[in-house]
């Protein structure tokens, strides 16, 4: 039997207009740089509405309140999720806040999403999953790559077995930082794998599912908390999934899904809209074009599709289910237990 051929071309983009969306009343639990990326984005693309934010302090709540015209600022976490303007939180704290901040939100009777990664572990995530289900509540990672309009196209490119059997799984992340960043802090869970790692380790199981076996090895950066970890995975079927972050270098921060009969390989910065070219055997290619933006050009994706679920009745999203993110830190904890990295919370 001959090799199967490229499409003669790429599939639109399921992807519904997020201006589309059921318009929700949203609170901001956080007031740093991911909070004001996402009340951007949420202002520039959607109809969603930032009803109020919540912070330690008034005076940071209030600044945050003036620069995006927030109508009410909290000074207290508690406060917020209290509000009965609010429908739904997004928390943005510092990601050993993750699970406890989730957790406030939820006993609150708000649905809730969740910066990435979810929880410092799979336990935590474990439990955020219970709480949500026994409060009825949707909470959902916001691993806002898993939402984008281009993923949506390797979707079904894989559904469609264009690619044929898998076997290959590529991906890096790697930034250098510096002097006090909050990723070199051993005190806010540093270091490469929760921050940078989800994106290759949240890929790699997204694409091939639940491991068999997992190999990491790390090295560690001067203020104690770890500067570049490799993983190699094994899966069902001898697929294999090498995966690479670092903090203390820039890297490709490229991908690639690779088949028996093609492979999609993926431009920087592989997680965010951009480009990608799947090719074949015979050196055939497809191309895949978008404008390549950060942030606040890809955030409301995630914000939009909760937004249609909580207002089908829904508690879940098939594009990043509770059980996606929990396996995913189970990929990360068995890592963490090789290299010994250790956050403080767990200790």
């Amino acid at each position: 039997m001959g090799r199967m051929a490229l499409p003669t071309s790429l599939p639109a983009a399921r992807t519904p207009d997020p201006t589309q969306a059921p318009p929700l009343r949203w609170g901001i639990l956080g007031t740093g740089w991911i909070a004001s990326q996402f009340t951007q984005a949420l202002r520039e693309h959607t109809t969603q509405r930032v009803a109020a934010v919540g912070s330690r302090s008034t005076e940071s709540a209030a600044a945050f309140a003036d620069r995006f015209e927030v109508p009410t600022a909290h000074g207290s976490y508690d406060a917020l999720v209290a509000d009965e303007g609010v429908d739904v939180v997004y928390v943005a704290t510092p990601h050993n806040f993750h699970h406890p901040d989730a957790l406030r939100a939820i006993r609150a009777g708000k649905h809730v999403l969740i910066e990435k990664p979810i929880a410092l572990n799979a336990d935590q995530a474990r439990e955020i999953e219970a709480e949500a289900a026994r409060a009825g509540v949707m909470a959902m990672e916001a691993l806002w790559t898993l939402f984008l309009p281009k993923f949506d196209v390797v979707r079904q490119l894989l559904a469609d077995g264009v690619l044929g059997s898998l076997r290959t799984v590529l991906a890096d992340h790697g930034q250098y930082f510096e002097g006090d960043h909050r990723i070199l802090r051993p005190d806010l869970a540093g270091g490469p794998m929760l921050d940078l790692m989800t994106y290759p380790a949240s890929f790699a199981h997204w694409v091939l599912g639940e491991p068999t076996e997992a190999i990491a090895r790390t090295t560690w950066a001067p203020t104690g908390v770890t500067g570049q970890t490799a993983i190699m995975l094994t899966h069902p079927g001898d697929a294999q999934a090498l995966l690479h972050s670092s903090v203390v270098s820039p890297t490709p921060t490229t991908a690639a899904i690779c088949g028996e009969e093609a492979m999609i390989t993926f431009d920087p910065d592989f997680y965010i809209p951009g480009d990608f070219t799947v090719s074949d055997h015979t050196g055939a290619t497809l191309r895949y074009t978008e404008p390549k933006v950060a942030h606040t050009g890809g955030l409301h994706y995630q914000a939009a599709e909760l937004a249609r679920r909580v207002a089908a009745g829904e508690t879940a999203s098939p594009l990043r289910t509770l059980t996606d993110s929990v396996q995913t830190m189970a990929i990360m904890d068995e890592a963490r237990r090789q290299i010994g990295e250790v956050y403080a919370e767990e200790r």
